[in-house]
């Protein structure tokens, strides 16, 4: 929001003219102040008083640099060139071991979903992602991760997969990514990745890149590094204005919900969330302690934070998981502002490659589709049935 506060106060002081009066101290110290001595004629100083009034402006819409405009994942003010700028969807691991990563305080949207043995994996979707001179590490992606990093039109960082499950959908000539391992299967490394050991740590917990070195594998690649028109739908969320922002105070069901708990979808990792009630943010959490970027030791708050209730399904002995991203038949929850409501959610999949990109659609038990407030949204994709504490 742009304020624009212009104030003028104009007060004349009553002037008394004294006949016999000269402009010699005397005056000032009585008191009494002759018009010639401040520059005023007689005219002026019968005008005894004259005030301007406050004037306030407020405008949403009016950027408070040239040239700005409003993020389609935050709402915040960004530079039209950022805005055209395909974000990258980085594989976070979420191992306790693995904590804390590099560039988490770049991130807009942040995804976790649960995989295989009980343990979730992150992905964040980064817009402002070129200055960066660390990001990770980096571990392997699962395939119903890369259909909501496809929704932001992402260049997709990741450090390998299951061949089986994610190889056909990354191999798609739309899907644009960078794999650690460099197998055919999965694509090319384009010489992105550098690893970091750590005394204790497992190798797959060492693996790094930068904006540098993805910036030259991206060259490499020949990968666009603005959206592609072809695909990228802007139209994904909806949100409330900085002046009047949602706060579900009249919505229909709405419950308190200062605290989150994701124990029961997420049992290894304990993910929970905090809000705070003077920043209007919630505050993430992993394995009872705050979840912190490496390089800035900032926790990460949100805005915004939706479970997605999601079929799913186990597909094989080593125990791998699938999620239905494309659904009309599922709900969830909004948190904002202390509050939570019930919704639903959608996501087209009846047009081939190009429904990939549909953006997920929120709504409210009236059919309307929520409005979400500026800052950075957490998305938590949970197995349909598992249960989500709040109070």
């Amino acid at each position: 929001m742009k304020k624009a506060k212009v104030v003028l106060l104009m007060t004349l002081v009553s002037v008394m003219l004294l006949s016999g009066c000269g402009s010699d101290s005397s005056n000032i110290d009585s008191g009494e102040v002759n018009a010639a001595d401040i520059g005023l004629d007689n005219t002026a100083a019968e005008n005894t008083e004259t005030t301007v009034e406050t004037v306030e402006q407020t405008d949403d819409s009016v950027p408070p640099e040239e040239g700005m405009v409003r993020s389609k994942l935050t709402n915040e003010w960004i530079y039209a060139e950022l805005a055209d700028t395909r974000p990258i969807a980085v594989m976070f691991p979420i191992n306790e071991v693995a904590q804390p990563q590099y560039g988490l305080s770049n991130v807009d949207i942040f995804y976790e979903i649960m995989e295989e043995g009980d343990m979730s994996r992150q992905m964040g979707i980064i817009n402002d992602w070129e200055n960066l001179e660390q990001i990770g590490n980096i571990r392997s992606i699962r395939d119903y991760f890369v259909y909501p990093a496809l929704e932001w039109d992402s260049i997709i960082v990741h450090f390998g997969g299951p061949e089986l499950y994610v190889s056909d959908i990354l191999l798609r000539s739309d899907v644009e990514n960078i794999n650690g391992t460099g197998t055919a299967a999965m694509g090319s490394d384009y010489g992105a990745y550098y690893r970091i050991p750590k005394a204790g740590v497992a190798s797959e917990h060492t693996a790094y890149t930068s904006s540098e070195n993805l910036l030259a594998a991206v060259d490499k690649a020949g990968f666009s590094l603005t959206h592609r028109d072809t695909y990228y739908q802007p139209d994904h969320f909806q949100f409330a204005s900085v002046s009047e922002p949602n706060t579900l105070e009249s919505a229909d069901g709405a419950e308190d919900a200062t605290t989150i708990d994701m124990s029961k979808c997420f049992p290894v990792t304990d993910s929970s969330l905090t809000y705070n009630a003077e920043d209007g943010l919630y505050y993430k959490f992993l394995y009872g302690k705050e979840q912190v970027d490496a390089e800035t030791k900032e926790q990460l708050a949100f805005a915004n934070v939706i479970v997605q209730n999601t079929s799913y399904e186990v597909r094989d002995d080593h125990g791998y998981l699938y999620f239905q991203m494309h659904d009309t038949t599922k709900d969830g929850y909004y948190f904002t502002k202390g509050k939570v409501i019930h919704i639903t959610w959608e996501k087209d999949g009846n047009n081939g490659v190009t429904s990939n990109y549909t953006p997920t659609k929120y709504y409210d038990d009236n059919g309307d589709e929520i409005t979400l407030n500026t800052g950075k949204t957490m998305i938590f994709i949970v197995k349909d049935g598992d249960e989500v504490i709040y109070k």
